[in-house]
């Protein structure tokens, strides 16, 4: 998607104000990957660059769904400039590398009428670039994301949710992380199975699962620091070699066990340098097939709007798909 005559010219605007020294915006590249928002990059006359986020209904690929604006969902769409500054404002507290802010606007404001921020150009590859070009040179990338995701993990919060939430001393919907996650998975396994005739005919087999799995999960009221989709396509690397988070509106007070089971999902073997011990292994049981099923009604939620790479993210709903059913072994 290009962005039209008045989205370059609100960019043109704003990126003035952040960059500033006379310099004029000469090109505006849009920046695959983006499904919930805008990201494009902005190259001034004088080669100078910035990313600049757009949260414009606009830029969302996704179908609208009831509860979408519900923040007090730990899993409502991480929408807009109060999530991504609370997150940023978090993780750059804890040492966590993030790209740095240079100018942020208002729904209404200066530069427009959709909240948009303009950060740091970080012009070097993703961990997952990087992972599969080298990955001997990966290796101390992962070991500084391993000292990231270490200090997350030491962080308490007082109640899980979102950071702007939590931060605000609002209150997150639910009693517990794993009943939020068992409400969310019993949904996206009705939307999967409604879509999908395998998921259909193994429904009552995954609501079992589920149903046990969540039962044998102990309380717990600790909250660690989560980006929640921490993928190696979210993770850049600087010019020093740092690892840098991208997409960080998800952030959330929860177990942090659900971001080592997205983290084993998307590594595979290249996981072992983030591996922890004393994880809850009844909680990493669930997570798993919840995420499972999130995977694999998202994208088939995703295909129902004009997303782009089609092909892409059938083939996550797909394998997905095939692993939630392994899981039960159907």
């Amino acid at each position: 998607m290009a962005p039209g005559a008045v989205t370059r010219k609100r960019l043109a605007s704003a990126a003035r104000a952040a960059l500033g020294g006379g310099r004029r915006l000469e090109a505006v590249e849009r920046v695959a990957g983006g499904s919930k928002k805008g990201v494009y990059r902005l190259v001034m006359d004088d080669a100078t660059t910035a990313i600049a986020y757009l949260w414009d209904d606009a830029e969302n690929y996704w179908p609208a769904a009831e509860g979408d604006d519900d923040l007090t969902d730990p899993f409502s769409p991480g929408l807009g400039l109060d999530l991504f500054e609370a997150a940023h404002t978090r993780l750059t507290a804890l040492g966590v590398r993030v790209p740095a802010i240079r100018l942020v606007d208002r729904e209404g404001g200066a530069h427009g009428p959709a909240d948009l921020a303009i950060v740091e150009d970080l012009r070097g590859e993703s961990l997952e670039d990087l992972l599969a070009r080298d990955r001997r040179a990966a290796t101390p990338v992962m070991a500084r994301l391993a000292a990231s995701l270490a200090a997350m993990r030491a962080y308490r919060a007082p109640a899980y949710g979102k950071a702007a939430v939590v931060d605000a001393g609002g209150t997150s919907r639910g009693t517990s992380c794993e009943g939020v996650v068992l409400d969310r998975a019993l949904r996206d396994l009705a939307e999967a199975a409604s879509r999908d005739p395998r998921m259909a005919g193994a429904r009552d087999r995954l609501e079992e699962r589920l149903l046990g799995l969540a039962a044998a999960v102990r309380p717990r009221a600790e909250y660690a620091v989560v980006h929640g989709e921490l993928g190696p396509d979210h993770v850049l690397v600087d010019a020093d070699g740092n690892p840098v988070a991208i997409d960080i509106e998800g952030v959330m007070y929860f177990d942090v066990e659900w971001e080592h089971v997205f983290l084993r999902i998307r590594l595979h073997d290249d996981y072992r340098p983030l591996e922890v011990a004393g994880l809850d292994e009844d909680r990493l049981a669930l997570y798993l097939l919840a995420q499972r099923l999130s995977l694999t009604a998202g994208p088939l939620r995703l295909l129902d709007g004009d997303f782009p790479d089609r092909a892409f993210m059938a083939d996550i709903a797909e394998h997905n798909l095939r692993q939630a059913l392994e899981l039960v072994g159907a």
